[in-house]
């Protein structure tokens, strides 16, 4: 199952993952004789809007997981998530944060991680996030339907928040993906979104806290420059992923870190931060297995689409 993709997701991954992560191939699979236990673990996403950033928007969890697992912990940052999926399937990476969608993703072609646990922006909260489907303040743009002949910026054919929910949502408002709008592949939530502020899409997607948040913390849009036409139902939490080769007494301290200590609470009253202690813009982590992912599974079975199907 999955070996079209299987394959793509190589060829794209030798060709995008950064130097560090870059071989490909028989000496880059994990070593099937026995669980390992390496010196340093591979911590990986995909950047944000500043790529240059990603090391530190995660310090605070990436120290905290030293001090846990007496492991030095290296961040690489992926271009992408297929980047992410094929460097986890061959052992390049160890603990990986995923999309919902790219995280089924892995899941059905066979690479073999766990759930760590869910991105919560509060404490208390369920892990979820809504997609907005945005548009310039003064377009005429008014609803999904009006998409229809539109340059549309999508974030990445493996996105849930920036590619999955937008096209279920466009089909069940009748606009179809293929025939009815101009995709544009983005690469990321901020790309997206800052498309459409330039005008280089006419409407685009991106998740709720980048449009709401993050974006307008870095100045980067001003308060009232997109305005959004539609929100997606709740999406599971973006998970964090480990790689179940490892050592299991090494997966359980790691599973352990992210389920109770992985939050700015606890990072702030432990000296790994100061100030800003949140974790990629998020409060933390709680904790999420498989099946909190079956509603991602659900939407797939209503679009058919080929990065979620096996086949």
């Amino acid at each position: 199952m999955f070996n079209v993709s299987r394959r793509l997701l190589a060829v794209v991954a030798c060709a995008v993952l950064p130097l560090g992560l870059a071989a490909c191939g028989p000496s880059a699979a994990s070593d099937q004789g026995g669980a390992r236990n390496p010196d340093e673990l591979v911590f990986a996403s995909i950047p944000s809007e500043d790529s240059t950033s990603l090391e530190q928007e995660f310090k605070p969890l990436v120290d905290m997981l030293a001090k846990e697992t007496g492991k030095k912990i290296r961040v690489e940052k992926a271009t992408d998530y297929a980047a992410v999926i094929e460097g986890q399937r061959t052992g390049k990476i160890d603990i990986a944060m995923y999309g919902p969608l790219s995280y089924v993703v892995a899941r059905n072609s066979g690479v073999r991680i766990s759930p760590l646990g869910a991105q919560v922006e509060t404490p208390g909260t369920a892990p979820g996030y809504r997609s907005y489907g945005l548009v310039r303040a003064d377009s005429p743009i008014q609803r999904l339907e009006d998409f229809r002949g539109k340059r549309v910026c999508f974030v990445d054919p493996n996105s849930t928040s920036g590619y999955l929910y937008p096209k279920a949502a466009l089909q069940t408002a009748g606009v179809d993906f293929e025939r009815d709008v101009k995709p544009v592949m983005a690469g990321g939530h901020d790309a997206s979104a800052l498309g459409v502020q330039s005008g280089q899409c006419e409407a685009g997607f991106a998740y709720d806290a980048m449009v709401d948040k993050l974006l307008p913390e870095k100045g980067s849009v001003k308060p009232g420059e997109l305005r959004v036409v539609w929100r997606s139902e709740l999406i599971p939490g973006s998970p964090a992923a480990i790689s179940d080769d490892l050592d299991p007494a090494l997966k359980a301290k790691v599973t352990e870190a992210f389920r109770t200590k992985a939050n700015a609470d606890y990072l702030k009253a432990n000296g790994f931060c100061t100030d800003k202690c949140d974790i990629g813009g998020y409060w933390g982590f709680v904790p999420a297995d498989d099946k909190t992912f079956d509603s991602v599974r659900q939407v797939c079975d209503v679009t058919r689409d080929k990065q979620c199907t096996e086949g």
